[in-house]
């Protein structure tokens, strides 16, 4: 099944929600911007995701080079 997941990323936290391939909400949690966190929130459903989107005013670089290194 492939999965698809959102992050609103804000400066101290964000949200997070993870969605199969016919819009059914899957996963979804509010999480602190760590990366510890953010990838204990991702690996169960790190096999299936297709694609991740980030929504963020200014401060998404750090996310997105985590989530790059990680695959």
């Amino acid at each position: 099944m492939k999965l698809y997941t959102g992050v609103d990323l804000h400066s101290n936290n964000n949200y997070m929600g993870i969605m199969d391939h016919r819009g059914k909400k899957v996963f979804s949690r509010k999480n602190t911007n760590d990366s510890e966190a953010v990838l204990e929130a991702l690996a169960p459903y790190q096999d299936a995701m297709e694609g991740v989107v980030v929504e963020s005013t200014f401060n998404w670089y750090w996310l997105v080079d985590l989530l790059m290194e990680h695959g």
